[in-house]
């Protein structure tokens, strides 16, 4: 037999539900630290605005033997960083907080970096490094909300998704323009 927690009062959720109706989306059930939430949704933020610029960059430099097949996977994985940092504002937003994309503090605070690179290869591996920084970040701020907040839950989890196809996607471009060395003995 299943055990129910058994859930609030209508009336009392009702008249919760009346109250500080300026906080629209936060009620008195948000169980996170919300200034935490905040600053590191901020955090994600920025590496998503910071890795779309490194990857918009990649793909106007694209140059060389297979150069425009990887430009095209650079301009997918932009466009879908764009989507994320959408998204990430939008929820600091239902959150109370205000997106921070001051573009003179945004490289400081970015999880990733803006590494141009000067080879195809050298692009690869950059933005290869960017995603498996994002895969540790996303991870970490996972377990830190545990299920205190789990919309940003869900919404990081989805962005954790692409951010592990894109390393993937990165280490097998990596691959292909390094292939191993055969041993010839």
């Amino acid at each position: 037999m299943e055990k129910f927690t058994k859930l609030s009062n209508i009336s009392d959720l009702r008249r919760r539900a009346r109250e500080h109706i300026e906080n629209g989306a936060v009620t008195e059930g948000y169980r996170a630290d919300r200034e935490a939430v905040l600053k590191l949704l901020n955090a994600a933020l920025a590496s998503e605005v910071v890795c779309v610029l490194r990857y918009k960059r990649h793909y106007f430099m694209a140059r060389g033997a297979n150069s425009r097949g990887i430009a095209e996977e650079f301009l997918e994985h932009a466009a879908e960083e764009q989507g994320h940092a959408d998204q990430l504002a939008e929820r600091i937003v239902q959150l109370g907080g205000t997106p921070d994309l001051n573009p003179e503090t945004m490289s400081s605070r970015s999880n990733t970096e803006y590494v141009e690179g000067t080879t195809l290869v050298d692009m690869v591996k950059q933005n290869l490094i960017a995603e498996r920084i994002a895969v540790e970040s996303y991870g970490e701020f996972i377990q830190h909300l545990g299920d205190r907040d789990p919309t940003t839950r869900r919404l990081l989890e989805e962005i954790l998704a692409t951010e592990e196809e894109h390393a993937e996607d990165l280490a097998s471009l990596m691959a292909q323009m390094n292939p191993p060395a055969h041993d010839s003995t």
